[in-house]
């Protein structure tokens, strides 16, 4: 590649490993969002919200694939696993969120270690603490919040009802 010019194979390397984190956890939230929209369930705006939340992080992975390039990297794809989530209908709502608060502990995890691997390359360090850190932050700090609603809602229908119409 013409253009790579100091970026190393351990920068590649976590990039892609990053990249697909991104991608599972895009595949999580599009089957919540499916379950959400099944007619037993019928909660189409926590099936948009999931649904949202998946192409937020396909976003995510295609702006790290285009910087992989633009640094003159090659993006290489792992096989993503395929999630059993397993919601009863009694909690699915919370425990979606749970589920999703631990998809985004597991992105920032590997952000992190993608930032640790940074430190050695200034401009990529820049870009992921510019474009990733905070919004990680915020989101996982969102979720947690909505799960702490759900719990003082606990198993009011009408208050769970009331939650997902404000989403």
């Amino acid at each position: 590649m013409r253009c790579r010019h100091n970026w190393s194979e351990t920068c590649e390397t976590t990039l892609n490993e990053q990249i697909r984190a991104e991608l599972q956890a895009s595949y999580h939230y599009q089957i919540l969002g499916s379950y959400f929209y099944r007619d037993d369930i019928g909660l189409d705006k926590l099936g948009d919200y999931f649904n949202k939340a998946s192409l937020e992080e396909r976003e995510h992975a295609d702006k790290f694939i285009k910087y992989q390039n633009k640094r003159g990297g090659i993006v290489t794809f792992s096989p993503l696993n395929s999630p059993n989530l397993q919601l009863s209908k009694e909690f699915c709502v919370i425990e979606s969120f749970k589920i999703a608060l631990t998809l985004e502990r597991l992105v920032n995890e590997q952000l992190l270690t993608l930032h640790q691997t940074a430190e050695k390359d200034p401009q990529f360090s820049d870009f992921i603490e510019g474009e990733f850190l905070e919004e990680q932050v915020d989101g996982i700090s969102d979720i947690s919040k909505k799960i702490s609603q759900l719990e003082l809602i606990g198993r009011d229908g009408h208050g769970i009802l009331e939650f997902i119409d404000k989403l």
